[in-house]
């Protein structure tokens, strides 16, 4: 790992619009694999940290000023772990059914950016990203997993 990336830790957050409340038989599958699946992440190769609230996990951290969005944010080592982490078991088996419980997005949901190792992202932070790309697109200060940059291009 070169000095710029070990300088350097990867943030992401990700939002969602419900389709129906928390508590409803909809979204039942969803919350009963939260833990597990926040456990798997906490267990991951790369993992550093991630948003939580009293409850073990972020679904009643408001983001955006609105009840219908949750939101997950979390910090990785580098790009391919929080890849290598997204897209294996039980996350990829919830990604496959996000549509059941997720309306389909019509602007960016997900953002990166380098944030200086030992750095917690706070909320208002991550909505600053997000709109940075929905407006912007892809830059150095945020961008996806599609179209990334090195710590490298980080600006002070």
């Amino acid at each position: 790992m070169t000095e710029a990336a070990a300088a350097y830790e990867l943030a992401q957050v990700n939002i969602a619009r419900l389709k129906a409340p928390l508590d409803s038989p909809q979204l039942k599958d969803f919350i009963d694999a939260l833990d597990p699946v926040n456990a798997d992440a906490d267990a991951a190769d790369g993992f550093v940290w991630r948003l939580q609230a009293d409850s073990g996990n972020a679904t009643d951290v408001p983001v955006f000023g609105d009840e219908w969005l949750i939101v997950n944010m979390s910090v990785w080592r580098d790009v391919d772990a929080l890849a290598a982490y997204m897209y294996q078991g039980r996350h990829r088996e919830m990604l496959a059914r996000r549509r059941e419980w997720f309306e389909r997005p019509q602007e960016a949901v997900t953002a990166l950016w380098w944030v200086p190792s030992g750095h917690r992202p706070t909320v208002a932070e991550a909505e600053s990203r997000l709109l940075q790309l929905r407006t912007h697109g892809p830059t150095p200060y945020a961008f996806t997993l599609r179209t990334s940059f090195p710590p490298a291009s980080v600006t002070r």
